[in-house]
């Protein structure tokens, strides 16, 4: 298991505002213990994740990673991409495996669920209008994997404008070394794009609405 650098325990750029959203990228049974895509990680994360999400209920988004229903419908690479992993397409997969695990599953509504079929949740979601039309500037991402779809959330929020806040007890991977990698990436690389913290910081300086 990796070892986590100390965090930076304060918020660079000041208090949360109340314009945040808590977007908690596929924690779903796919990726839980016996998933076929299971991420060691996500059991040790999951209380942070819950105590967040619990905290700020309304103002959680989950997104849930859907595959489409064959290879043969994925686009480019993607076909590929299932032609290797047919497994989890949707005329092979238990749909159970594409739910929230329980713990969080429980929380919507009133959290809000975002179906995506890329890495990113805002590709082809309609998630940047839907911020942009309730004036929120702020993103706090938890979930799996540092570098997948953290890494894919991340850099599409900074590309956005969004002030992006990675919670570093609240993220899991399935590869130490990569996880290592990109934190050090997004500590040293996105300093002035990205903040890292951890989930009681977070709790500190995020008011309730």
């Amino acid at each position: 298991m990796a070892t986590l650098a100390d965090d930076e325990k304060g918020l660079s750029y000041g208090p949360i505002p109340l314009g945040t959203v808590h977007l908690c990228l596929d924690m779903q049974n796919l990726f839980y213990d016996g998933g076929p895509w299971a991420t060691p990680w996500m059991k040790r994360v999951l209380p942070a994740i819950q105590e967040l999400a619990g905290r700020h209920a309304a103002q959680t988004v989950f997104t849930r990673f859907m595959p489409p229903r064959r290879a043969e419908e994925a686009p480019g690479i993607w076909r590929r991409f299932y032609e290797h992993w047919r497994e989890v397409t949707l005329e092979q997969i238990d749909p159970a495996l594409l739910e929230l695990v329980p713990e969080l599953a429980r929380l919507v509504p009133p959290a809000t669920l975002l179906d995506k079929t890329r890495y990113s949740p805002f590709h082809g979601t309609g998630l940047a209008e839907w911020l942009r039309q309730r004036d929120i500037g702020t993103v706090i991402l938890t979930g799996a994997e540092t570098d997948v779809c953290v890494l894919g959330a991340a850099l599409d929020a900074v590309d956005l404008g969004l002030r992006t806040i990675i919670v570093s007890d609240a993220i899991c991977s399935s590869a130490d070394d990569t996880h290592d990698a990109l934190m050090k990436l997004y500590r040293h690389r996105f300093s002035h794009q990205i903040e890292i913290t951890d989930v009681q910081t977070i709790l500190r300086h995020w008011p309730h609405r």
